[in-house]
């Protein structure tokens, strides 16, 4: 078992910046690929960014690319997302979701736990 907590959501304007944590326990962190998603209300779960386990294979969606950015602290077990010049479509619920391997997925299908969710309003 992985248990994984986000923290750092919250409300900000447009053009502000968030950070994103996400700390997991249980089994050994750098086992996992790591991946961000987020769900806004009436949508389907969509893949932010993803990062494999050393650190590298890294995956943005393209609404994000140059905005986002994804990072993990192995010796912390923390996975991290820079979230900078948000949008008022940047709103959602974002979770953390650990995967067995090296590498991340854009599917949420192939994720094996998941965070409890932290929200982000972006605000016009």
């Amino acid at each position: 078992q992985v248990q994984l907590v986000e923290s750092g959501g919250g409300l900000v304007q447009a053009g502000g910046s968030l950070r994103l944590s996400c700390a997991a326990s249980g089994r050994t962190f750098s086992n996992y690929a790591m991946g961000w998603f987020r769900q806004a209300p009436g949508k389907e779960r969509e893949c932010v960014a993803t990062i494999g386990w050393s650190g590298e294979s890294i995956f943005y969606v393209d609404s994000v690319k140059g905005r986002f950015t994804i990072s993990r602290d192995n010796a912390k077990n923390t996975v991290y997302l820079q979230m900078n010049s948000l949008k008022p479509e940047d709103t959602a619920v974002y979770y953390c979701a650990a995967r067995n391997g090296p590498y991340g997925s854009p599917s949420y299908q192939n994720y094996d736990y998941w965070g409890q969710g932290t929200q982000v309003t972006v605000s016009s």
